[in-house]
């Protein structure tokens, strides 16, 4: 039988790991469980025995995603939250276990869990505290980080294929690039120099293609320029009000991207809105809490203008159905839901939609990318190819003559 290393946590948070045969991960996961343990992460153990991977190797999402399933299983086992806090953070190394630690403490002075994980907003996003506070009002914390856990995984899951599918066409890219460089600083200055030697007239497409390289080799420095007013952009975008703001409207006005950030951000604010309905939260409070959790600064001001349009009467179908920013469909399965007095269920159901939209739009844009990247990049070498037979052929030409 294959071998499985694991990591588990005792009913007394004790942390544990090892390695096991067992007919599947299920198996283990099963059997480990009807000892007593609270399974954490299974995974096929490497020759050298080396445990499931966590915590700081794994990066701050998975350090965060391995201490939310841990909470998820020791919650409901009862064991308290300041000691499954500590036993999570046991799990999560690095800077995540150290930012729990902290979250600890503020748990044992009195704080609430919510408003101890808002003062590691670089840890843990705006959407997570949200669900966190909703939770905590309605006496719901692990069923909370249930619902967390599983939509963190599903968010890596996303973003593991996403990379898989974008490694491609970021290396033709890569490549494609190095090589247009390399034409232009390097192979088109010698074929000048053979060209305008021979002393026969140069095609214009020869030509311009010519004077694109010596201005390319006159001004390489200006190559970092874009690198560096990008990377300029998003410094200014993380850290001021106005550059998120930019930026979020720029996210919404590009063509494929904008249908995908309106489908995400959908989904958001529905699933922010169930989970607050559904701690038994009024619909004006849970908009309030929904407001500060979204995240982006453009949801956040259309949530504000739903919550001013329903304390106005208006019910909660047409206030959204009179913005912009969500998906149409929003509108028409929370009109359903009102009617049948089952709006936190249609709410629900609004998200898995949008979700699931989400991640088959994300998954055909990058699909997308690899033959737009070769049609690119495949023009570029054709048309420098074209521009030099046309001036190889002038010379035979005129030799002739």
């Amino acid at each position: 039988m294959p071998a499985f290393a694991y990591k588990a946590i005792d009913r007394t948070g004790k942390r544990l790991s090892g390695s096991l045969d067992a007919a599947s991960s299920v198996a283990l996961a099963r059997t480990l469980e009807d000892r007593g343990l609270v399974v954490v992460a299974v995974a096929d153990a490497a020759p050298n025995g080396a445990q499931p991977r966590t915590g700081a190797r794994g990066g701050k999402r998975q350090g965060v995603l391995d201490a939310t399933r841990a909470l998820a299983a020791l919650l409901p086992a009862g064991l308290a939250l300041s000691r499954a806090l500590a036993a999570a953070a046991t799990v999560a190394t690095g800077i995540v276990a150290e930012r729990l630690a902290a979250v600890r403490q503020r748990v044992d002075r009195g704080d609430s869990l919510a408003s101890a994980l808002a003062e590691h907003a670089d840890i843990f996003p705006a959407h997570y505290i949200g669900v966190v506070r909703a939770a905590e009002r309605s006496g719901q914390l692990d069923e909370a980080f249930a619902r967390l856990a599983t939509e963190l995984e599903r968010e890596e899951s996303l973003r593991g294929k996403l990379i898989s599918a974008a490694i491609y066409p970021a290396l033709l890219a890569g490549v494609g690039g190095i090589a247009v460089l390399v034409l232009l600083l390097f192979v088109l200055p010698r074929f000048a120099e053979l060209l305008r030697g021979a002393g026969a007239q140069l095609p214009r497409s020869t030509a311009t293609l010519l004077a694109l390289s010596d201005m390319t080799r006159a001004h390489w420095l200006a190559l970092f320029v874009p690198v560096i007013f990008v990377a300029g952009l998003v410094a200014w975008a993380r850290t001021t009000a106005e550059g998120a703001h930019a930026f979020s409207s720029l996210l919404l006005g590009l063509p494929l991207v904008g249908t995908l950030r309106r489908l995400a951000l959908s989904a958001r604010f529905a699933r922010l809105t169930a989970v607050l309905l559904g701690g038994g939260a009024p619909l004006l409070a849970a908009l309030d809490d929904a407001s500060e959790s979204v995240g982006d600064p453009l949801a956040r001001a259309e949530v504000e203008r739903i919550r001013a349009r329903v304390r106005e009467g208006a019910p909660l179908h047409r206030a959204i159905d009179e913005g912009t920013l969500w998906s149409p469909l929003l509108a028409q399965l929370v009109a359903v839901g009102e009617e049948s007095g089952r709006l936190r269920e249609f709410l629900s159901k609004a998200a898995e939609i949008f979700e699931q939209r989400t991640e088959r739009a994300t998954t055909r844009l990058v699909a997308l990318a690899e033959p737009t990247m070769i049609v690119v990049f495949g023009a570029l070498v054709g048309f420098v190819a074209l521009s030099l037979l046309q001036a190889i052929y002038g010379v035979n030409a005129s030799s002739f003559r």
